[in-house]
């Protein structure tokens, strides 16, 4: 991902707009208008072929006739002429474009694309709406008004939603301190405008309208780091599947685009909404400070109704009521009327006075049981909600408390002073129980995804058996097959170390009794075939066979029945099992699929012949780790049997998660498999096992799975010595965030002058998660630490191509001369070379005469720069000097 050259649509010194027109009702005359108005304080340039002047500005007939070069355009021109005004653009140094022109077909974009790409020049759009930049007075679009501004971020892949949403924004007091719409998103997308509203210091929150994204792993990056800075909410259109395709296994069949979008969202750290309203609703409360720690709601409420009302939402929404202490409870009926509702919600009663919202308040923030408080108040007669309201401002004021509090005064006239008065306290007001519980579960479920940011597993688990995995695969693809058989799935999983039931392949029922006599006990007989893939829909299985003679007649049967309901399938011979008596056990379904756009996921859900109809599952991309696991396993209804009831007791939880994280390794380290199953998984309190598997290898020509998140790089760890010490190099981690911070603050003034080209002596907002958090892929940090602190690192980050990278070095001050640049900067080059780049390149201070001998040292050509300050240094990868 790049923001090179984006500062220029941010920021241009001058805006050109090509296309300007007269005519009213015309594209090009609303952008003209909106330019001119909004109070640009640089020039706006009109280019028209037809008129001399744009309102009161003069018109220039083409861009070869501009009096300055812009930094920006807008082209508001038919689809045909774009790339090559494009081309004049980028040729006489313009450095953006938004294109607004509809109908630019797959050609000529890529001309247009082909036309901006030797400077560089960045285009948004096309087929957009515009650019508005209200802070700085751009409104280079043909929205119907400017919006105020604000600190809201919006980024639209529709005009029409940006449109309305700035219309229902401005209708309620909403400001925006960017609203960009990139439509067909052909250079600037998604990915572009994370990375740079994350150092954005006038956005304060993000928020997304989303219909599609075309390079997952580039929004994933730039999300995670957006959302580690501010606030990211995020409407995703499609939630609906028009249909799912035949799938080889129930994982490929249930996994649909929207239940990876899901996935993608929470691990990204965003929160996923459903609306309009609901997304301003939700950046608004989470963009005010409020943290919960978690998912345990106290009401207190002046009417009966409101609370079950707020209850009933709470539940709905996978919440739960705090279970007041026996103290809160005490002391809530020493102040509460005699009738009070005597447990959570806290009903005081509709003719209560205010002073007692007040009293109750101050008692259930002291409870530790509750992670936030709902305070409610109906309209009555009797006490003015005003009062209620003043009360509990009162009560906050007064006293730092670590619980949030929310609000719902409900109603309109009557309450409306009240509302204001709680909002201009920074208490979230709202009209309704739902809309306030609503809120709640916003911080409740942002607060999970924040957690599931920072995981970066490694993609291994334990020591599993991996060249066995691979001979089975490879034995498969030397038999021109791409279904497994059974056995050989449970081989797979078995060398990765999941739990599976031992059986016995036979290829006649003569064999199939003899196995059954073998095993003792009753036994469960199942077809082998590459063609059934859910045998107890053919009468494929048959459970609780006794002895050979029973074992070998009930084969002979269900091979007849097998060949008379699909003549053509191939049978590969019988399966015989011990029967597995576990009742207690849940069936549960866990499997791998592959997605077109976002690579591997995981799934996790409710098991058994009825897995469609339950429909109870979740996706989770790879890679996982326990806690990311079980979170997977706790956002499904079946967790809760799962915990136990009346007489069953607890699933182990933990070895179902284990297995979670055995199939994300098995996504991670065998690429070939497309299509993994496991129906059923038994999980029950003696842990759980897998009694049948179906795997299937991806096509010869289908692509390799590329995973949306890559594995944290393990293999890059190491003990090194410096200084007559051992410490570790490695790569760096999401959670090094505040390591880096601390590393530059106990660096001098000048080496951070030197890193970073600037005076401050602590990194800004939003720098140390943007260090810390990087795409493996396409960035790589290295740094040393001593168990304690962060004493390096060495940095690259690389262009979109793959093709060259850009280097960075900082050795904390303290820790100079004594090999530690050199090494990291070593280091960093062999990286480099080994991701097969050309060149590294560096752009150093003039000054900085350490730095440019080490790298001379290296074999680093210095070139010239285009601040005389600085001078850039490069180095060919055909060979380490």
């Amino acid at each position: 991902m790049t923001t090179r050259n984006l500062d220029a649509l941010f920021h241009p010194n001058a805006i050109a707009v090509v296309g300007a027109s007269n005519r009213p009702g015309s594209v090009g005359q609303v952008l003209s208008r909106n330019l001119l108005e909004s109070g640009f304080p640089g020039p706006v340039l009109p280019v028209s072929l037809s008129a001399k002047a744009i309102r009161s500005s003069i018109a220039y007939g083409g861009v070869a006739d501009l009096p300055l070069i812009p930094d920006l355009a807008v082209i508001a021109t038919p689809a045909p002429s774009v790339p090559g005004l494009v081309a004049e653009l980028a040729q006489a140094g313009c450095r953006a474009a938004i294109v607004i022109s509809a109908g630019v077909d797959a050609q000529l974009r890529q001309a247009m694309l082909d036309a901006a790409k030797p400077t560089l020049m960045r285009i948004l759009g096309p087929n957009c709406l515009g650019f508005m930049s209200p802070r700085l007075g751009i409104n280079a679009s043909f929205a119907h008004l400017s919006p105020a501004p604000g600190g809201l971020a919006l980024v639209s892949q529709s005009g029409a939603v940006a449109a309305a949403a700035i219309d229902w924004a401005h209708a309620r007091g909403v400001g925006f301190s960017h609203v960009l719409t990139i439509g067909d998103a052909a250079d600037i997308d998604f990915g572009d405008l994370l990375d740079y509203l994350a150092l954005d210091y006038d956005t304060h929150g993000v928020l997304l309208y989303v219909e599609s994204i075309s390079d997952a792993r580039k929004f994933m990056t730039a999300g995670r780091i957006a959302s580690r800075a501010k606030p990211v909410v995020v409407v995703k259109a499609g939630r609906s599947a028009a249909g799912a395709k035949a799938a080889f296994s129930h994982t490929g069949a249930l996994a649909g685009a929207d239940l990876v979008y899901e996935a993608a969202f929470r691990r990204a750290g965003m929160l996923r909404v459903g609306g309009l309203r609901e997304l301003f609703d939700a950046v608004s409360t989470l963009a005010a400070g409020l943290r919960v720690y978690g998912d345990r709601l106290a009401i207190l409420t002046n009417g009966g109704g409101a609370g079950v009302m707020a209850a009933d939402a709470l539940e709905a929404r996978d919440g739960r009521l705090a279970e007041l202490s026996p103290e809160t409870l005490e002391k809530l009926a020493a102040a509460a009327p005699i009738y009070w509702s005597g447990a959570n919600p806290v009903d005081i009663l509709g003719d209560t006075h205010a002073p007692l919202y007040g009293q109750a308040l101050e008692v259930l923030l002291e409870d530790r049981n509750a992670d936030a408080i709902l305070v409610m108040n109906c309209p009555t007669a009797v006490e003015d909600s005003t009062a209620a309201a003043d009360a509990v401002v009162k009560v906050l004021k007064a006293k730092r408390y670590h619980r949030p509090v929310l609000s719902a005064w409900m109603g309109q006239t009557a309450v409306a002073e009240g509302r204001r008065r709680l909002a201009a306290a920074g208490v979230p007001a709202h009209e309704t129980p739902d809309e306030a519980v609503r809120a709640f579960m916003h911080l409740v479920d942002h607060r999970k995804n924040q957690e599931a940011l920072i995981r970066t597993p490694a993609g291994a688990v334990g020591a599993p058996d991996a060249e066995t995995a691979k001979a089975v695969i490879a034995k498969a693809r030397a038999d021109g097959r791409l279904i497994l058989t059974d056995p050989e799935a449970r081989a797979i999983l078995k060398a990765y170390g999941v739990p599976v039931l031992e059986g016995r392949a036979v290829a006649t029922p003569e064999a199939a009794g003899r196995a059954a006599t073998d095993i003792g006990g009753p036994v469960a007989l199942k077809i082998l075939s590459p063609d059934v893939s859910h045998k107890s829909e053919l009468g494929g299985v048959v459970l609780g066979l006794e002895g050979a003679e029973e074992t070998k007649a009930e084969a002979q049967a269900m091979l007849a029945r097998i060949a008379k309901a699909r003549p053509q399938a191939r049978i590969e011979g019988l399966m015989v099992e011990p029967l597995v008596l576990r009742p207690q056990a849940r069936e549960l379904l866990l499997g791998i699929a592959q997605d077109p756009l976002f690579g591997p996921v995981v799934m996790f859900g409710a098991g058994g012949v009825s897995v469609e109809v339950t429909a109870d599952r979740v996706i989770g991309l790879p890679p996982l780790d326990d806690v990311l696991a079980r979170d997977m396993i706790g956002r499904t209804r079946v967790a809760r049997l799962l915990q136990g009831f009346r007489d069953h007791t607890p699933a182990d939880v933990e070895a179902i998660a284990d297995v979670l994280t055995r199939l994300s390794q098995i996504a991670v380290g065998e690429p070939e498999i497309a299509e993994l199953d496991i129906n059923p998984l038994l999980a029950d309190s003696s842990g759980v096992l897998v009694l049948a598997a179906r795997i299937r290898l991806r096509e010869l020509d289908e692509a390799r799975p590329r995973m949306a998140i890559l594995p944290y790089p393990l293999d890059l760890q190491r003990e090194i010595e410096v200084g007559g010490e051992k410490v570790t190099l490695r790569a760096i981690r999401p959670q090094d965030g505040p390591a880096i911070a601390a590393m530059v603050e106990a660096s001098s003034a000048e080496d951070v002058r030197l890193r970073f080209r600037s005076g401050f002596r602590t990194l800004p907002h939003g720098w140390p998660e943007r260090l810390s958090q990087i795409d493996y892929d396409r960035e790589m940090a290295l740094v040393v630490d001593d168990g304690r602190q962060i004493l390096g690192v060495s940095r690259l980050a690389g262009d979109p191509q793959g093709e060259t990278a850009e280097f960075a070095l900082m050795v904390r001050t303290d820790q100079q001369h004594q090999g530690l640049g050199r090494l990291l900067l070593g280091e960093i080059l062999d990286y480099a070379a080994a991701k097969g780049l050309s060149e590294v390149w560096g752009d150093v201070a003039r000054e900085n005469a350490p730095m440019l001998a080490t790298a001379k040292s290296f074999g680093f050509e210095r070139r010239a720069a285009e601040d005389f300050s600085r001078v850039k240094i490069v180095k060919s990868l055909n060979a380490r000097s």
